[in-house]
């Protein structure tokens, strides 16, 4: 059975970061939170949750040749679905998911904001494929602007 959980219908543009700049990964979590809060996509809650999450749950991927990371959170915190795509000029540090004590400079993330767990296992899924397809990835991280971001989802079908 086909489902639909792709990730080009879920990544929306105000929530599409191309070449960004954070210091930390706090502040990129404190950016799409306040995005996602100001267009009434997430709960108040969803910043702490999604903080908390990440320190017990690191979501951190070391690829090949370059790092990436999934964070999300609980699915009530959602009240709108999305996922945020944020490519990075200068990577940011999380915590690998497979080792806590390894640390993995990713220079792209995706934020789940999902509400249905069944998408987020799909979604996630789909993600580890994507990660896996270097030439995907390399567009992607190519892309200057939020648009030319977008479509290099779409082009890859993704």
């Amino acid at each position: 059975m086909m489902t639909e959980t792709t990730l080009s219908s879920y990544v929306k543009d105000p929530l599409v970061l191309a070449q960004e700049n954070f210091s930390s990964r706090e502040e990129l979590f404190e950016q799409v939170a306040q995005k996602a809060s100001d267009l009434g996509w997430v709960r108040e809650d969803f910043l702490d949750r999604i903080k908390t999450r990440e320190e017990t749950f690191p979501t951190g991927i070391q690829l090949m040749s370059m790092g990436a990371a999934i964070p999300h959170t609980d699915a009530e915190c959602i009240l709108e679905e999305f996922v945020a795509v944020i490519t990075l000029q200068d990577s940011v540090v999380f915590q690998s998911m497979e080792d806590n004590n390894q640390q993995v400079k990713a220079q792209i993330v995706f934020v789940l904001g999902l509400n249905q767990p069944h998408a987020q296992l799909e979604m996630l899924q789909s993600l580890m494929g994507l990660l896996q397809n270097e030439s995907a990835l390399s567009e992607l991280l190519l892309a200057n602007t939020a648009t030319e971001l977008v479509s290099a989802i779409k082009k890859n079908n993704l």
